[in-house]
């Protein structure tokens, strides 16, 4: 199950009560106070991780919460803090207000931690409550509640290459041929119901991931289908791959694809469609691909941005020794996506 939207409820530990006592001890007359002060409450931590491409497991625990503080005690011994909540999440995962919609945190590298519920404050124990004119103090604090509320979390796949494309272009046979993914294949559209994300690994143990992002349609910038929910998975794509369909299998022309494909994404994010990308004509190994590859040639609508064109057979296997190496060159002169 693929989970990249959901919502939790955090709250950080109750800090300890603060002691309110005297010191008792032979041959020290008017010890005083020795109340010491509770601890503070444990704070719930989102931390993002690498192995994690999903959030089930906030979906289905939605509630954490941090440990309370221990209390004060006699002798000035302040009582123990409460362990922190933990929670960790998958890089790229951003922390939204349910009710705003404003972003609070965006954990897109490996460590990033957000304290979504502070804990509380530990009481003060009586010892902070004497002075020169009241020597015995019978006054301690209680502690304060840990912070309580409500969070969205949305997931953005963090990808090196995107690959992005009608449905039944071949974007699930290509990453299972290329990388570590095995997504389920078939010969009909929308196969992909959620992004998944493959590791490309070379012989000189340079890698990349590729992520397969799931079939987009026409109007998918206005939430179409599941519109927002596969485009915002593009957005930290740092070299986009337009995936193209040369057989026409679905009566498609993939020039009219391409030219949909680039404006539902500038549509969805200006700029988005201006990104690093290039061209890939794929099911070459069919008769009729030849002759479609010439008429898009000379039809392309982006002919202008200069785009490479690279031709292979996901299926087959044709030329993917070729576009690794170019996939490899292209993300070494592209910086980093914002």
């Amino acid at each position: 199950m693929f989970v990249d939207r959901t919502k939790i409820k955090v709250r950080g530990g109750k800090g300890g009560n603060g002691c309110a006592c005297f010191r008792h001890e032979k041959y020290v007359p008017l010890g005083g106070p020795d109340g010491g002060d509770g601890g503070h409450g444990g704070s719930v931590i989102l931390r993002a991780v690498t192995g994690q491409q999903s959030l089930v497991d906030l979906y289905y625990m939605p509630h954490y919460e941090g440990k309370n503080g221990d209390n004060g005690q006699s002798k000035g011994c302040h009582g123990r803090r409460g362990e922190p909540r933990l929670v960790d999440v998958p890089i790229g995962t951003m922390v939204k207000d349910p009710e705003t919609g404003s972003v609070l945190a965006d954990l897109a590298a490996e460590g990033a931690e957000f304290v979504a519920a502070e804990g509380g404050r530990g009481g003060f124990g009586n010892i902070h409550f004497a002075n020169s004119t009241n020597r015995a103090p019978r006054t301690c604090e209680t502690g304060t509640p840990g912070e309580e509320r409500q969070l969205l979390i949305e997931l953005k796949t963090v990808a090196d290459v995107g690959l992005v494309g009608y449905p039944n272009a071949g974007k699930s046979t290509l990453i299972t041929a290329i990388s570590d993914a095995h997504p389920k294949t078939a010969p009909y559209p929308f196969t992909t119901l959620h992004p998944v994300v493959g590791v490309v690994k070379f012989p000189d143990f340079r890698r990349f991931t590729v992520a397969d992002i799931p079939g987009l349609i026409d109007g998918a910038h206005e939430n179409i289908g599941l519109g927002h929910d596969f485009l915002r998975h593009i957005e930290r794509c740092r070299v986009l791959v337009y995936v193209l369909d040369m057989a026409g299998v679905d009566q498609r022309k993939p020039w009219e694809d391409l030219a949909a494909l680039h404006r539902e994404l500038e549509l969805y994010q200006p700029g988005l469609s201006r990104r690093a990308a290039f061209i890939l004509a794929n099911k070459m190994d069919l008769p009729e691909a030849e002759k479609t590859l010439r008429t898009f040639k000379r039809r392309n609508p982006l002919k202008g941005e200069h785009l490479p064109i690279l031709e292979i057979s996901a299926l087959e296997h044709g030329h993917l020794h070729k576009l690794l190496n170019h996939l490899r060159k292209k993300l070494e002169d592209t910086p980093a996506a914002g």
